[in-house]
């Protein structure tokens, strides 16, 4: 983002006010209560969301020299790996030169502006007199904003809370000169839409989708072994752990304990977790699927294919009641005979997905091992040993289309 963005995000918005403080009681609490986050929580953690480092320029910046890298990438260089250029941001005349295909978008220097101008979501950096770019950070949005495509592939307006399944982090840090190239070489196999979370503590390589932030309201188990009690243990885990901002993150289940001060994460986790559940799961686009075939499969999704004796309840998840050994779960064994995320995590288990959103955020599982709705179907079918016939999967499909 461009300085003057920056400089916007201020102490006071970090300030845990009463206000605040309501907001985390009720979003811990997973229920409507009358003291819901004020819209000011919201828009503070909005800002936190899109905007805030927390200090990470030490890591991208001072130990990766990533900055160094993005230096010498041009614009389609980095759409091609994922990254995204927030259109809203841009000045009209920008935008406008954009459209009639007058900006290079095969120059580096054209990145630079970008950056200047705080349009490359997830993405800060300070660019100095001469165009050099000196400190580098990421923010949430890296991996949990998107944008509608509205411009062009790539640009467009945000859209908070969408897995960006087409970012590759692991091919935007095997940039970094600061790697071995073993560790390029694991950073290098997760492929686009794809993180390890685990990589830098425990070494091995299991990569899991990138999750939807989206229609979290109500549901305590948010990742997918249930590790935390609410969103904040994972925005904490994430914002120290592997965004690398300054903090402290200690989960004694998994021998973790990093201290990294000055604290800049811990008052500012109530208004983004706010934010986070403010964002509500967009509902599926008009046209997409078949009514009739649709109120057929939620007759198969609660009948023959026993889906809600999990899938349950309005959430469609049994998550806040019990998590699922690994044996319960469809998508084990892991791809390529990665390591089961649920040994590696605190749990040793699974939760059950809240289903909401289904048709915009393929591939499925954590793992990603369903590339299509009917590929989970089949899935299902086949390792369940439901027996459905064509036209109920078919109809199943439509049905979690709907969702």
């Amino acid at each position: 983002m461009s300085i003057p963005l920056r400089r916007r995000i201020t102490w006071r918005h970090w300030a845990v006010t009463a206000g605040i403080a309501a907001a985390a009681a009720w979003a811990c609490s997973g229920a409507t209560s009358p003291t819901a986050p004020s819209p000011a929580a919201v828009s503070q953690g909005k800002d936190i969301f899109r905007f805030d480092t927390f200090g990470d320029e030490t890591f991208w910046t001072d130990t990766l020299r990533l900055h160094a890298v993005v230096q010498t990438i041009s614009p389609a260089t980095a759409l091609s790996v994922g990254l995204k250029v927030d259109a809203d941001t841009l000045p009209p005349a920008v935008l406008a030169a954009i459209q009639a295909g007058q900006v290079d978008l095969n120059d580096p220097a054209t990145t630079v502006t970008l950056l200047k101008l705080g349009a490359v979501v997830g993405i800060w950096a300070t660019v100095d007199s001469s165009n050099h770019i000196t400190r580098l950070g990421t923010t949430c949005a890296l991996c949990h904003s998107t944008v509608d495509n509205r411009i062009a592939q790539g640009i467009g307006s945000r859209r908070d809370g969408w897995p960006n399944r087409e970012l590759n982090p692991g091919a935007i840090i095997a940039l970094s000169p600061a790697l071995t190239a073993a560790q390029k070489a694991v950073y290098n196999s997760w492929g686009p839409g794809k993180y390890d979370a685990r990589f830098n503590f425990d070494g091995l390589n299991g990569p899991m989708v990138i999750p939807p932030a989206y229609g979290l309201h109500g549901v305590h188990s948010i990742t997918a072994t249930g590790d935390g009690p609410d969103i904040e243990y994972w925005n904490r885990y994430v914002s120290v752990t592997q965004m690398h901002g300054h903090g402290s993150f200690v989960e004694p289940r998994l021998g973790i304990s990093v201290q990294n001060p000055p604290d800049l994460v811990s008052a500012k986790l109530d208004a983004l977790q706010a934010y986070q559940l403010s964002l509500a799961a967009p509902p599926p686009a008009a046209g997409s699927f078949d009514a009739a075939a649709a109120a057929r499969g939620r007759a198969v999704f609660t009948g023959a294919g026993n889906c809600a004796s999990c899938h349950a309840g309005t959430l469609l998840t049994d998550a806040n009641s019990r998590l699922h050994a690994p044996a319960e779960v469809v998508s084990e064994p892991e791809p390529n005979g990665a390591p089961s995320a649920a040994s590696r995590s605190a749990t040793k288990m699974y939760r059950t997905t809240p289903l909401r959103a289904l048709q915009f955020h393929a591939p499925y599982f954590h793992n990603g091992v369903a590339a299509t709705l009917e590929s989970v179907v089949e899935l299902y079918d086949a390792r369940k040993g439901l027996h459905l016939t064509a036209q109920q999967k078919a109809d199943l499909v439509q049905y979690l289309r709907s969702l």
